[in-house]
């Protein structure tokens, strides 16, 4: 296997297991927190690094993940009591633990390979250097192996657990009713992102991390309606982000992580452009509609008013409808044309009539204009 297939192969895993978790995170409003996560987890990175002596121990990737566990606990106990947001707990909590973990690493750790560059950045392009070997057969990538069994990890958690966490995360309330404690599936799903982000930190660093977990998901968002597809999309974006941003990287010769990254947001803004319904340019489109549709029924109800008064033909002719409308010729010409297309208006000479059909439909805007009755 080639070395870029490997990087490749690194990113597109790292960027699935990411995926799973940061929906769940981005439904619950908590997207911050993955970013307080990362850097929290620092303190227990080094205290295993201290007990063990070796960075790819077990032991770190525990020892981080109850940091992270802290972090998110440390959070809410600022936040329940009422006084602070989430947002400011995250702020305070955050920073104090990673200076910790800072602190740790200029104090006891300074003539060590353990600084706060390689546990922020990472470099995929390492990747294929750390090699996996078991009874002298080259098994691939370390991060390959470790990415392809926390995907799996953390696909059959949700699998398993699917339905309560879903019911926990859009109503808690209903979730302990029926005995599913919400508390525990919550310090779960945060065990499992601290997990994620501490494990993929050697491949990828923590900047990736937070755009893999939060952007995909973010992006899907915006055209899931249901669940499944939700986290179908999410998975389909956190790949889709990988790909090209690899390509980027080799044809630019620039970081891989920070191209990824990049191909994160390049991708959510495309499709918080293109999205169908919640789209910019289909809100865009929605308003013109809906500017279109409200001018069109002022016509109407302007001619309706005015059609069956003799004296009033100024009011109906074509050359003066704009100046009583106070509209430009343009916009009339527009709204004449759309409402021809749609069988409201007819054109005699230079007089414009209701159809039938416009003449039904202006009475009903004017039915449902009206004021409701007042009952006594």
């Amino acid at each position: 296997m080639s070395p870029a297939l490997e990087i490749l192969l690194v990113a597109m895993l790292t960027a699935a297991a990411c995926a799973l978790p940061g929906a769940f995170l981005v439904l619950r409003r908590m997207s911050l927190v993955s970013d307080a996560i990362s850097h929290a987890v620092l303190p227990g990175i080094v205290v295993g690094f201290f007990l063990t002596e070796n960075l790819q121990h077990p032991l770190l990737l525990v020892l981080a993940g109850a940091s992270g566990l802290l972090t998110v606990y440390l959070i809410e106990l600022l936040e329940k009591t009422g006084r602070l947001r989430e947002d400011t707990a995250i702020g305070l909590v955050f920073p104090a633990l990673f200076s910790v973990g800072v602190l740790l690493i200029a104090r006891f750790a300074g003539q060590v390979h353990l600084d706060t560059d390689a546990v922020l950045l990472g470099e995929l392009a390492f990747v294929p250097f750390d090699r996996l070997i078991w009874r002298g057969i080259d098994l691939g990538p370390r991060a390959l192996w470790t990415m392809a069994g926390l995907l799996l990890i953390n696909a059959l958690l949700i699998r398993l657990l699917y339905k309560e966490l879903v019911l926990a995360t859009f109503d808690a309330a209903s979730a302990a009713v029926l005995g599913f404690r919400p508390v525990l599936l919550h310090y779960l799903l945060m065990g499992l992102v601290a997990v994620t982000v501490v494990a993929a930190f050697h491949a990828v660093g923590a900047i990736l991390v937070i755009a893999l977990m939060i952007g995909p998901p973010a992006a899907a968002l915006l055209l899931a309606r249901r669940m499944p597809t939700y986290l179908l999309g999410s998975l389909l974006f956190g790949v889709l982000s990988a790909v090209p941003g690899y390509g980027m990287a080799r044809l630019l010769d620039v970081s891989i992580a920070g191209s990824m990254a990049t191909m994160v947001g390049v991708l959510f803004c495309l499709v918080w452009l293109l999205a169908p319904e919640t789209g910019l340019l289909a809100r865009w489109r929605r308003h013109r509609r809906q500017q279109r549709d409200f001018a069109l029924d002022l016509l109407l109800i302007h001619l309706l008013h005015h059609e069956h008064r003799p004296e009033a033909t100024a009011e109906r002719h074509r050359a003066t409808l704009p100046l009583h409308l106070n509209w430009t010729d343009e916009k009339f010409a527009r709204i004449l044309e759309e409402g021809r297309r749609r069988g409201w208006l007819r054109l005699e000479g230079r007089m414009v009539h209701l159809t039938e059909a416009g003449r039904r439909h202006a009475r009903k805007r004017m039915e449902a204009l009206a004021p409701a009755p007042h009952t006594t």
